[in-house]
């Protein structure tokens, strides 16, 4: 599906890496033709924003489902899919056929897994997986213990310049817990494992990557104790990058207190203490890029005792609103928003998309930021609505979507 034909947006205001200004954004042939002080050309459709944001689509880096309805409700035009699934995406026909579900208005870019069966003890065909259409590699929902596997990892993905998209948890220490030690996991009486299992595993991967050389991005970091390893490691040049779902910036373990499957997470929530510490880790550009971890289940995985339940929430929608809480709240400006939410995924993955720019793909969307409207399991989009800010006022909405320049949803 192509653009039909070149079409203006005016009255809007870009985002930009330096704000939000005052100009118009000119797109032709599915690119990015001109924007700031330009004007329509003859033949041109020409919209009006009527004040709204003209932003870059979201790229979310690290669902794990194609969820194509809540993707679009909230502002999204590529998914980034984990390779956990069944079977796992270790196989490069799997592979290719992922990454040419969602198009042409849901671009999938799957990652490749890094083992045999995501089970840690033999490495899969990457570089098959790769040209087969995988963005980079993932060890999915679990650590790779072996250090040795993971070292040859990170080498052969060195080699092919290929991120490793890691899960940051010592699997000896987590077992099968549910929540985080603590004095709320202790009052329910969950099994829960200690926070320290995150670093652990950090400072090992972190050290790895030092010695090959790799690309490595853990999707999430939720403890002050790895967050603080990954700024030393930035600050002496390891190239790291990492990121967080809204969940951990805006709730903690006390979410937990009436057994709300909705909160069953992984990594699960953390105290009160480790959630300031992301958003503190947010606001000095620690954290890389927010996700929204979309894991939709259904009543047969959620409805049931929160230590049989399945962890996972749906996150699509809810996204970019939860990102703007972060703007209002002063913790980051309107930019680095956008920069979290589409720049820096689009560009840890080598994608044409995620900013505003002559010359780049038209993933676009008009944003109204303080749009009101309240989070409703019962009526979101998604496949399932285990979202743990049911029914949650909240500001901001996506109200028009292109990708490519082609609208979404004609």
């Amino acid at each position: 599906m192509r653009q039909d034909r070149p079409f203006t947006i005016t009255g809007g205001r870009l985002v930009g890496p330096d704000g939000a200004t005052g100009g118009a954004l000119r797109v032709a042939d599915g690119l990015v033709a001109g924007l700031g002080d330009v004007a329509p050309q003859d033949g041109d459709e020409v919209i009006d924003a009527g004040g709204a944001l003209v932003a870059p689509a979201l790229v979310d880096f690290g669902v794990f489902e194609i969820d194509k309805p809540a993707c679009h409700f909230g502002g999204i035009v590529r998914a980034v899919l984990m390779p956990d699934g069944d079977p796992p995406l270790d196989y490069p026909a799997r592979v290719r056929f992922v990454a040419a579900s969602g198009k042409p208005d849901l671009w999938v870019h799957p990652l490749a897994a890094a083992t045999v069966g995501l089970e840690g003890a033999q490495l899969a065909e990457v570089a098959l997986m790769r040209e087969a259409g995988a963005r980079g590699i993932a060890t999915g929902r679990r650590w790779i213990a072996d250090s040795g596997i993971m070292l040859r990892l990170l080498q052969y993905a060195a080699m092919l310049d290929m991120v490793v998209v890691t899960h940051a948890e010592d699997g000896g220490l987590t077992g099968d817990a549910v929540a985080t030690a603590g004095e709320m996991a202790t009052r329910l009486g969950l099994r829960s494992a200690p926070s320290g299992a995150e670093a652990l595993a950090v400072a090992r991967d972190l050290a790895l990557a030092e010695m090959s050389g790799a690309r490595l991005h853990i999707r999430q970091v939720t403890t002050r104790a790895a967050l603080d390893l990954v700024r030393a490691a930035k600050s002496r040049g390891v190239a790291v990058t990492c990121g967080v779902t809204p969940a951990h910036f805006m709730l903690s373990d006390l979410a937990l207190g009436e057994f709300r499957t909705f909160a069953r997470l992984s990594p699960p929530l953390r105290g009160e203490e480790d959630r300031l510490a992301v958003i503190e880790a947010i606001g000095d550009g620690t954290i890389d890029v927010i996700a929204s971890g979309h894991d939709p289940r259904g009543a047969e995985d959620k409805r049931l005792p929160f230590a049989d339940a399945a962890d996972g929430m749906a996150g699509a929608e809810t996204l970019l609103p939860m990102a703007l809480s972060l703007v209002r709240d002063g913790v980051i400006p309107l930019e680095r928003a956008f920069a979290m939410l589409a720049t820096n995924p689009a560009r840890i993955l080598g994608l044409p998309s995620g900013v505003l720019a002559e010359g780049m793909e038209a993933d676009i969307a008009l944003v109204e930021p303080d749009k009101p409207w309240i989070v409703d399991s019962r009526e979101m989009a998604a496949s399932a609505g285990n979202t743990p800010f049911d029914r949650q006022p909240v500001q901001g909405r996506a109200t028009a979507l292109w990708k490519a320049g082609v609208p979404v949803g004609d």
